[in-house]
């Protein structure tokens, strides 16, 4: 029950917060993991350097990853591509930053979802994630930034929105051939954000606590095992409750 051992995974953002926890935890479990991002300090044997807004670098590597393989079990889109100007308030948001970052992240989804859909077509098999937020779902409780110079930055909502009906839009593209296509909306991450940040946040979260990356893992896992074979165009809310009050 519920294994992915043997399964060829591949993960967008390998070398991400939750990129590593997710290809550890599936090498960890038999699974051939394969870890794709932009830079990498050291290349290991299934480790691939891929750029997701590059359409020759999506295309190389997909073949790259048939040609070692023969094919594509589960494909997680879980890369964060983003300007440098990230977390802008809105009225500072240059409308060219805005644009870049919906082209990077939501277009950079679509491309690895055209490109890894058509060889799952072909299989007649595969298992698509697309790595959202409780963001794309409900508008942002801002007073959680309260005390800090965070926010949320707007284009995120925009992104991850439009990732959750493209999924929907996807599932039922491809049901025909076998091939599912879900997301995964985790709530807040804790990744070391000033205490008064996690205080606010904590104080409303139903399980008082913010999430960890094996919360999320643990869904991504299930997505990936044959147990989930009837479960397409489906939201995965993995948020300690945020998302009901």
């Amino acid at each position: 029950m519920f294994s992915i051992k043997d399964k060829i995974i591949v993960v967008t953002g390998g070398n991400g917060l939750l990129g590593k926890q997710i290809i550890s935890t599936f090498r960890e479990n038999g699974a051939i993991a394969i870890s794709v991002d932009i830079n990498f300090e050291q290349l290991g044997d299934d480790d691939f350097v891929m750029d997701i807004t590059s359409e020759t670098s999506v295309n190389s590597v997909v073949d790259s990853i048939i040609k070692k393989y023969y094919r594509i079990d589960g494909w997680v889109n879980n890369a964060y591509p983003r300007t440098n100007d990230w977390g802008n308030k809105f009225e500072n948001i240059l409308f060219e930053s805005w644009r870049k970052n919906v082209d990077m992240h939501l277009n950079g989804y679509f491309l690895c979802c055209q490109v890894v859909l058509n060889q799952m077509k072909k299989q007649g098999s595969g298992s698509l994630l697309n790595m959202s937020s409780i963001y794309g779902l409900i508008g942002p409780d801002f007073t959680v930034y309260d005390g800090t110079e965070m926010t949320m930055p707007a284009a995120y909502a925009a992104i991850k929105g439009g990732l959750n009906n493209l999924t929907r839009y996807l599932a039922s593209y491809y049901g025909k051939y076998q091939v599912r296509i879900n997301t995964i909306s985790p709530g807040g991450i804790f990744d070391n954000q000033p205490e008064t940040f996690v205080n606010n946040y904590i104080n409303k979260v139903p399980l008082k606590r913010m999430g960890t990356p094996k919360d999320i893992v643990s869904a991504v896992f299930y997505l990936m095992t044959d147990e989930s074979s009837y479960v397409t165009g489906h939201n995965l809310i993995v948020d300690g409750g945020w998302s009901i009050i």
